[in-house]
């Protein structure tokens, strides 16, 4: 319902009085109210009419006071009323038309200046007098106060000269709405009268910008109170209720009837969604407009997977985005089928059989995670059979020692995945990666450019040329527009996986995002399986608190997809500052924890069934990769594991109750430590059989949910401003290490200013002194045991660069 009564006088006097202050203003100025932003202005005159400057002058800051008087009046009502600004801008200019003096009106009126208006819900507003506001006569945005005068001839004449020396693209917009479209001047006033009322409103008027203070989120929050007075044990009786709660698309089937929630719930969502204009923010980030601003970035994973058909309809910076993804896709295909086939061989000669992705974050997390799915997809299996994909990403000498160890230098091809080819991690190990194959065939400039190829952004070239790589031929690009952890569909998953699996299956893996992608953007919200996810997680996070959530995939081949949705979720909407750079006054950012079912059953479930309620996802699959039936059993292996994925969440659910408990023949004093309160919240995904296009799907669906969280929140989900303090304070401490390893004084203390740090670099410092690690200019080396194909090869091995196996 609107407001009415004395809230929505409250309302409109706020207005007029934010005019009469915004004239205020206008005085100073001399050249009329004017506010800025971009190429938008928008100005007002002083009003006409025998009151004194100094007169209106002293009344309008009377207005003030009322301003603050109103404002406050407004605010503490806010709560109760869901007016929008635009409902008060149409009802004021509306009032204004009525009560406006006769030189506004070009016919009769007869009007007093005192009215009942409706608004455009019928509500009447009586006895509501709206001061006499004189526009001007001429009113041209991006004119001066002094031109305002001019004759039609004229105004064209200065407008045409403002945008020679401007540049004003906005004014020659107008120029041209100038030249086409003359109103009738009376329509003309109100229209400016409304526009000009809007720009103060929008413009001037201290709002709260965060989605806390709209009525939408406080009609949420009242819902909430009374949900949380609910069962899950009574709302899963109401039959008509949970036929109503899932979505279905493309063989994905989402349960959320265990989730706390009833119709309403669901419709107050969509209002929050519509209020934060979750469609257009959907639309701008496939369309390709610049969504990350803190980095002036547009956000197109989605385009890494888009058909070839759609080339010419996504441009950034000019730049037609489908085409240059297909184009690389088309290297990338040629490449890998060309190592796969023996066409393109190593240094030596050798076919390259070994696969080395040495990455960290995004570039890591991703691929690792498809790679375990495709190991035992039955077409992956077959078509990996004789080669090997191992990733290094933690830049632990430990990780370099596991992954080389019993490899073949010269049947090995290493990828590197580097954005910006400057990460520390990544860097460090690529440099020992290119040490190793030097080690053993000698540092010719050839075994880099053989055995070394390169996933990175454009804008990383000459970094890539300057490791030794070559750019023209070993140089797979992807783009600012698409960020780290949203990259497995780019050059950073579509290398490794296709050298290992061959790229045809890693197509049908960009063609099950390309689905889900196509039904988030075309399905309605209601349906819409992304979108139901993320109101889900909002409703969970904010409303009823719920500040963790877990990933339960029943599916070994899944065992790492929640550290990858950890990554994509808790980097992406782990912020406190909105879009509006206010800092947010309600929860956002779940912690993400996961496990594949049964092995999480026995790790951590005793605490979502007892302890804190972490609202849980459920994946399960129809069909199993591999099923088994073992001799005497009455139910295949597959049939055991679903048996667990449909029972937990109604265990969750619905819980024990001590009656139950007591049915057992519980002894008292134990029947209060087996209870079970349930009502405890989760969703199920049900899926065909976990393929290679399956994998797509559910990709898509997490990036997707992650971004609806943030679009609702408010939130920039596509940087990650977080990582950085870190890596600097890293940088220093590695100085601090420099200068206390290089010291001639064995007493050396580190001093950073910050006692505690010193205390414990200095422990650290001192107990590793005595290290066999360093060499005579004091750098670092790296020894890598060897367990090749060779017969015991060198069991001491420093990397010397010089000395390697061939020369």
């Amino acid at each position: 319902m609107r407001q009415q009564g004395p809230m929505k006088r409250h309302s409109i006097n706020l207005i007029v009085c934010i005019i009469n202050a915004s004239l205020l203003v206008s005085v100073h100025s001399f050249a009329g109210y004017r506010q800025c932003h971009t190429s938008h202005r928008t100005f007002l005159q002083t009003p006409n009419g025998s009151q004194s400057s100094s007169s209106w002058m002293s009344n309008s800051r009377r207005s003030l006071t009322q301003f603050a008087k109103a404002k406050s009046e407004t605010e503490s009502s806010s709560s109760s009323n869901d007016l929008s600004m635009d409902d008060l801008v149409d009802d004021l200019v509306e009032d204004l038309e009525h009560s406006s003096p006769p030189e506004m009106h070009h016919a009769a009126s007869g009007d007093s200046g005192v009215e009942s208006s409706k608004n455009s819900n019928g509500h009447k507003l009586h006895n509501l007098r709206v001061p006499q506001i004189h526009l001007p006569p001429r009113f041209v945005p991006g004119m001066s106060h002094k031109q305002h005068h001019l004759q039609d001839g004229d105004i064209d004449a200065a407008m045409h000269h403002n945008i020679q020396h401007n540049g004003d693209d906005s004014t020659e917009d107008l120029l041209q709405h100038h030249h086409h479209h003359t109103p009738h001047p009376h329509q003309q006033h109100l229209h400016q009268a409304k526009k000009s009322v809007s720009t103060i409103l929008n413009n001037i008027m201290p709002n709260n910008p965060l989605v806390s203070a709209t009525p939408e989120w406080k009609r949420l929050q009242k819902h909430a109170e009374y949900m949380k007075t609910t069962h899950l044990r009574d709302l899963l009786q109401d039959k008509e209720r949970c036929d109503g709660m899932f979505a279905e698309h493309d063989g994905v089937y989402l349960d959320y009837a265990r989730q706390r929630i009833d119709k309403e719930t669901m419709e107050l969502l969509m209002d929050l969604a519509e209020r934060q204009n979750l469609k257009g923010k959907m639309d701008a980030m496939f369309n390709g407009e610049k969504i990350n601003f803190t980095e002036e970035r547009a956000v197109l994973h989605t385009a890494c997977r888009a058909d070839r058909d759609q080339v010419g309809t996504v441009f950034v910076d000019d730049m037609d985005v489908v085409k240059e993804v297909h184009e690389v896709l088309d290297q990338i295909k040629y490449f890998t089928d060309g190592v796969r086939s023996g066409r393109i061989r190593g240094y030596t000669g050798k076919r390259l059989r070994n696969i080395v992705s040495v990455g960290i974050g995004g570039s890591y997390l991703g691929p690792e995670f498809l790679h375990e799915v495709f190991k035992t997809e039955p077409e992956g299996i077959n078509a990996a059979l004789g080669y090997s994909l191992r990733f290094l990403a933690n830049v632990d000498p430990v990780d370099v020692e596991r992954t080389c160890a019993d490899l073949d230098p010269e049947e090995t091809l290493i990828v590197i995945v580097s954005k910006t080819f400057t990460t520390a991690e990544t860097m460090l190990n690529a440099r020992a990666m290119r040490q190793w194959l030097w080690d053993f065939m000698g540092n010719d400039k050839e075994v880099v450019e053989k055995h070394i190829v390169a996933c990175a952004s454009t804008s990383a070239t000459e970094n890539v040329k300057a490791f030794g790589i070559d750019t023209e031929k070993y140089f797979f690009r992807f783009w600012d527009w698409v960020g780290g952890r949203y990259s497995v569909c780019s050059a950073a998953g579509a290398v490794p996986i296709s050298l290992l699996y061959g790229y045809d299956l890693f197509e049908k893996f960009l063609k099950g995002a390309n689905s889900i992608d196509k039904h988030f953007v075309s399905a309605p919200f209601e349906k819409n399986i992304p979108v139901l996810m993320g109101l889900l997680g909002v409703w969970n996070m904010s409303f009823l608190d719920y500040n963790s959530r877990t990933c339960l995939p029943y599916a070994e081949a899944l065992l790492k997809l929640p550290a990858h949705i950890q990554q994509l979720d808790m980097e992406s909407n782990g912020k406190y500052m909105t879009s509006h750079g206010v800092e947010v006054d309600y929860p956002v950012g779940e912690i993400d924890f996961g496990e594949p079912g049964t092995n999480g059953q026995h790790s951590f479930y005793q605490l979502l069934h007892m302890g804190q309620t972490v609202p849980c996802d459920f994946i399960g699959f129809v069909h199993s990769q591999h099923d088994l039936c073992v001799d005497d059993e009455e139910l295949s292996s597959h049939d055991e594991l679903m048996a667990n994925f449909f029972a937990q969440p109604d265990a969750l659910a619905f819980g024990k109750t001590a009656d139950e408990v007591r049915a057992e023949g519980t002894k008292e004093e134990l029947v209060p430590h087996k209870v079970f309160k349930g009502n405890r919240p989760s969703m199920s995904l049900l899926l065909p059989k976990l393929t290679a296009y399956a994998t797509g799907q559910l990709l898509s669906m997490y990036e997707h949910r992650t971004a609806v969280q943030g679009f609702i929140w408010d939130l920039n989900s596509f940087d990650q401003w977080g990582v950085e303090l870190g890596k600097k304070l890293a940088i220093d401490v590695r100085e601090n290490f420099l200068e206390a390893r290089n010291a001639d004084d064995e007493n050396f203390q580190i001093n950073t200013g910050k006692p505690a740090s010193d205390r414990i670099l200095n422990y650290y410092v001192n107990n590793s002194r005595d290290r066999e690690s360093q060499c005579a200019d004091g750098n670092l080396t790296t020894n890598i045991s060897r367990k090749t194909h060779r017969d015991y090869p060198p069991q001491r091995h420093d990397l010397g660069g010089q000395v390697g196996r061939l020369q």
